[in-house]
């Protein structure tokens, strides 16, 4: 009797220890996995939205959810019409499906991460997200207004992704001057990297003036 109570009683505990016992977290086997939606969300915030933003965008408008020219720069169009969708959407924009849109769309993730990653300026903010939103407005703001007041006497588009990126890494190359750069394997400082950019643009025949607009 005493050997059926004990069986009995082994049985039940394995029974409850079955139900009760928590599953061990052995070699991060409990981690978030590296799928894309966990990469996206490891993404500093600002980041995140930009390149979640252009790459919404940039799809939206090559699958013709709708025209372009629903999303560029037009003053008009916002004053008249109270598009103020258009404050925002020529920053996320990076043009037809093409290499040069998937190169732009690679840079606006790796710049403005680099950047948010670093330790923007402090601006009173402390050198954290604060600061890098308010750097993004006043950039904007500065890139918008210029535009306007340049008035069509250089050959801008009311597109400005590429003129914000080249924001972000010209204030990043301020920041951090002497930390290593490359462009395909070439070594250089960082303050140097945005002048090769647009010496490589320049030298290939490309658009460059909205690579100055930005540093600028």
């Amino acid at each position: 009797r005493k050997r059926r109570l004990h069986s009995k009683t082994t049985k039940t505990n394995k029974k409850a220890s079955t139900h009760t016992m928590p599953r061990a977290n052995v070699g991060g086997v409990n981690d978030v996995g590296g799928g894309p939606e966990e990469w996206f969300m490891s993404l500093p915030i600002v980041t995140r939205c930009w390149f979640g933003g252009t790459l919404l965008t940039t799809c939206a408008a090559n699958f013709n959810m709708f025209s372009v020219y629903k999303i560029i720069w037009s003053f008009e169009s916002i004053k008249d019409n109270f598009e103020i969708w258009r404050v925002l959407t020529p920053f996320m924009y990076a043009g037809p499906f093409s290499i040069n849109s998937l190169f732009l769309m690679y840079m606006v993730y790796q710049f403005s991460k680099q950047y948010e990653s670093g330790g923007p300026y402090n601006t009173g903010a402390g050198g954290g997200t604060a600061d890098y939103v308010f750097m993004m407005m006043l950039g904007i703001l500065l890139l918008l207004v210029s535009f306007v007041l340049l008035g069509g006497m250089v050959p801008l588009p009311p597109i400005f992704t590429q003129n914000l990126v080249f924001y972000v890494l010209y204030i990043w190359s301020k920041r951090n001057p002497t930390n290593a750069a490359n462009i395909w394997g070439f070594q250089m400082k960082a303050y140097q990297l945005p002048f090769a950019y647009l010496a490589i643009n320049v030298l290939m025949g490309n658009p460059y003036w909205g690579l100055i607009h930005g540093m600028a």
